[in-house]
């Protein structure tokens, strides 16, 4: 399908793929969808957890084909190869790419944004659809009148910023005139990050293992926040004497890099093991499907608490950078020096 008006076909302006994978996809499924798109261009960047970028300008010129039939082949052979369908937008700017693709009905398909479309394409649509607006920052701009992202594009950049904040309103204002300068980049799944702590002696005590993972989600989301990561999943994985092993993974609500939401989904982990007296020997947290936190759009957080949860989180960071890890860290991990 083709946006735009007279039918017209785009041209190689538009020339970026925004390709989304069944949510049901398994890790596996989704590695082998990547290994289809650089069939097509070496230029694919995995946005995880199922969906990735190509830019097509030297397919286009390879396969001699525009942006709409490179979509359909790669469409065709993910269903022909790999048994599933992806919903595909093109157009000239990822978020615009990235919006359409979202806009796609059903399980598959593509949608064309040709050169110059983007605004009449993105002007109709509710707020929530542009890319990178978060559930509460689109409630705060609907709050203001703001429910389509023609009505954004109206305002001044500035009005945006007040509303948004200042970094988050100026990119929402951006994008929502079709501007999006951040270029693809061949990039492959992000690694994951992960600590381990070995008792020295087979604890029984749980109070004592709960304190320990505790330490383990401050080390782990001090990691993420020094490399700018943020993580979309916790694995859990406990080690009994004997050799015997326990695993799990979840995901979190939001990709967070933030102590709090690791402790609660890791706590969370840790109870759904049903300890009862185990005798563990050594427990390790481990974050998956990380990305760039420039990425992930930042929430407006409207609650009091967790914003003084996060400014205390922050200071702790430069406290730490400065005169050492560990150096301010919660009380019930100092239990472990007693």
């Amino acid at each position: 399908m083709t946006y735009g008006d007279s039918g017209r076909r785009p041209d190689g302006a538009a020339s970026i793929l925004h390709v989304r994978c069944a949510p049901a996809l398994p890790e596996e499924g989704y590695r082998a969808v990547l290994d289809l798109l650089r069939e097509f261009s070496p230029v694919v960047q995995a946005v995880p957890p199922r969906a990735a970028l190509v830019q097509a300008r030297g397919a286009q010129r390879y396969f001699g084909a525009d942006a709409e039939r490179i979509a359909w082949l790669v469409r065709l052979r993910a269903m022909a190869r790999l048994g599933t369908d992806l919903r595909i937008g093109v157009a000239e700017t990822w978020a615009v790419a990235a919006t359409a693709s979202d806009r796609v009905a059903g399980p598959g398909g593509i949608l064309i944004v040709p050169e110059g479309a983007a605004d009449t394409f993105l002007a109709p649509l509710p707020v929530e659809a542009l890319h990178g607006i978060g559930p509460q920052q689109a409630e705060a701009l609907r709050t203001y009148g703001l429910h389509t992202i023609g009505a954004v594009a109206a305002i001044p950049p500035g009005v945006v910023e007040r509303i948004l904040g200042r970094r988050a309103g100026r990119l929402a204002a951006e994008r929502a005139r079709g501007t999006d300068p951040r270029p693809v980049s061949p990039e492959d799944l992000p690694p994951s990050a992960g600590v381990t702590h070995r008792f020295t002696r087979h604890e029984l005590d749980g109070p004592a293992a709960r304190a320990e993972l505790l330490d383990l989600v401050v080390r782990l989301g001090a990691m993420l926040r020094g490399r700018r990561q943020v993580a979309r999943s916790l694995s859990l994985t406990l080690r009994f004497t004997g050799g015997a092993r326990w695993e799990k993974t979840r995901r979190l609500p939001e990709p967070s890099a933030h102590d709090e939401d690791l402790r609660t989904l890791a706590y969370r982990l840790m109870d759904s093991a049903g300890l009862q007296r185990a005798r563990l020997a050594g427990i390790g947290l481990r974050a998956e499907d990380l990305t760039g936190a420039e990425r992930v759009a930042q929430q407006l957080s409207l609650d009091p608490m967790r914003a003084s949860h996060l400014t205390a989180e922050a200071a702790v960071d430069r406290v730490n950078a400065r005169f050492g890890s560990g150096a301010v860290r919660p009380a019930a991990t100092f239990r472990k020096a007693s």
